[in-house]
């Protein structure tokens, strides 16, 4: 077994945690050397009797090159904390992966884990938070930003399919295995990372772990971790955003938040978050200047960003004959109101159409 084989192998044991690993790693000198000690050794270190036992066992049944084959099927990846590709933002927490799971199509773009902000929030997003969100982000992907959320219900999501429908890359942190989607119904946004080159699915789960509730406060780290800054644009005071923004500013990340009406409960995330510090946020602008960042000049996937779904291509029909209301729209397209709106959203930040006062909507 080689050492990064063994670094491998103790990421699928369930006992072994980043600070155990680098206990071990540290006392027997490698990794590889941790694996091979004998159990009185391990003993010694104060491993405990019972998570010895249970260590011992599994290395005696756990076969590397059949793991490392199931990896190669499924075209995942992994980085090890000690490789030069490990992402250098990430490798700056106390608690890093000492290795990551990642899923993305073979030989796609290069994505800047330089220039990144994860854009996180509730599963249950009001029309208010989806809007703000899809904006905000769309701008960030304009000035060059790489997106990284944790493809939840509600705002990851819409974060995610923001990013990719104006032609930017995407991060989704999963508190699973690479190879589980979860949530289902976000197989669209799973598929465009894996196989369509928006970005890449990424976890420290090994292959075959199902979602855990108790695994996402670990997850949440990861996607600070990788991030120049966390932003929530909409959570209530027990939305697991707030874990996320408590990790960077842990982590000495900046944290952004987006004031919402005082009387939807989903505002008070954000509201707890700039009463006690976080940058206010009312455009992508916000950030830059906070992080010190200069803008990139737009890219021109933006401009000649093309219709991806038949929503898009059905509201661009509506509109061949020229501007209509919202409300015409609506109707012409027989889609539900949430579902226009969305997608006018999109279609705007795509420089395909633009509001030219009044909710009419027009073709540029």
């Amino acid at each position: 077994m080689t050492e990064r084989e063994a670094c491998i192998a103790f990421s699928v044991f369930p006992g072994i945690g980043p600070m155990r690993f680098k206990l071990l790693s540290e006392y027997f000198g490698s990794a590889k050397a941790a694996w091979e000690a004998p159990v009185r050794e391990l003993q010694n270190i104060n491993l405990g009797g019972k998570l010895t036992q249970k260590f011992s066992e599994f290395r005696n049944t756990f076969d590397i090159d059949d793991y490392m084959k199931q990896l190669s099927c499924q075209h995942v990846n992994t980085l090890i904390w000690s490789e030069e590709k490990y992402p250098k933002l990430l490798k700056e927490i106390s608690d890093a992966p000492f290795v990551l799971y990642i899923k993305s199509k073979p030989h796609m773009d290069r994505i800047d884990m330089e220039r990144t902000i994860a854009v996180v929030g509730t599963r249950k997003a009001t029309p208010y938070g989806r809007d703000v969100t899809r904006r905000i982000t769309g701008e960030l992907v304009d000035a060059g930003f790489t997106i990284v959320s944790g493809m939840a219900y509600g705002i990851d999501a819409v974060a995610h399919e923001t990013a990719i429908a104006c032609g930017g890359k995407t991060i989704a942190v999963l508190g699973c295995g690479v190879d589980i989607i979860a949530p289902p119904t976000n197989v669209g946004i799973y598929k465009k990372l894996t196989e369509e080159g928006y970005g890449a699915v990424i976890s420290e789960m090994p292959l075959g772990m199902r979602p855990n509730k108790g695994l996402f406060p670990a997850r949440n780290r990861i996607i600070s971790g990788l991030s120049r800054g966390v932003l929530v644009t909409e959570g209530a005071n027990d939305s697991g955003a707030l874990i996320t923004a408590r990790n960077a500013g842990e982590q000495g990340r900046d944290v952004f938040a987006v004031p919402g009406p005082i009387t939807s409960p989903y505002s008070g995330g954000p509201t707890f978050l700039l009463k006690n510090g976080a940058v206010l946020v009312e455009s992508a602008r916000d950030i830059m200047d906070a992080l010190g960042i200069r803008n990139q000049q737009k890219k021109s996937k933006r401009e000649n960003a093309a219709l991806t779904n038949v929503e898009e291509k059905r509201i661009i029909a509506c509109l061949t004959d020229g501007g209509k209301h919202i409300d015409e729209i609506v109707r012409m397209s027989k889609s539900s109101t949430p579902t226009v709106f969305s997608t006018l959203t999109v279609l705007e930040m795509k420089g395909i159409i633009k509001d030219i006062g009044g909710k009419v909507y027009e073709i540029l």
